[in-house]
């Protein structure tokens, strides 16, 4: 699940680059640093939301033939931790900022980018890990 999730957010990470605030001149290493640092925590995420819909569906084995209520749980958990942790590192954090190009959701006030980062590639990284598992 991390291996996956890590590879197909890494990506993302990089062309949300011009969503945030001082990354497009950040030096090339310290957005490399950043862009990994925020992939490894996607990857947790993904853990976490795997665990979240075993937990509830007293399996891990789930992913082996998801349903579309367990995907939608696995994207569900991941966007409402993504909405907590944007809110907060834009908010009272004040980790990083985005940038006017950012689109942001009505009336919660987060970065569109990073929310549909979490309703697409969940689906794709269990699928990939599906694919891997049988």
């Amino acid at each position: 699940m991390a291996v996956f999730a890590f590879l197909l957010n890494y990506p993302w990470e990089f062309l949300q680059v011009p969503l945030f605030r001082g990354m497009a001149t950040a030096s090339h290493w310290e957005a490399i640093r950043i862009c990994t640092s925020a992939t490894l925590g996607d990857a947790v995420i993904a853990v976490i939301a795997f665990w979240g819909v075993a937990a509830a569906t007293r399996t891990r084995r789930w992913i082996l033939a998801p349903s579309v209520g367990q995907l939608a749980g696995f994207v569900a958990i991941g966007v409402a931790i993504t909405l907590v942790l944007e809110w907060l590192a834009t908010g009272p954090l004040e980790r990083w900022e985005y940038a006017e190009a950012m689109p942001l959701v009505p009336l919660l006030g987060v970065g569109l980018s990073p929310v549909l980062q979490w309703i697409l590639l969940p689906p794709l990284v269990a699928w990939f890990v599906r694919r891997q598992l049988t």
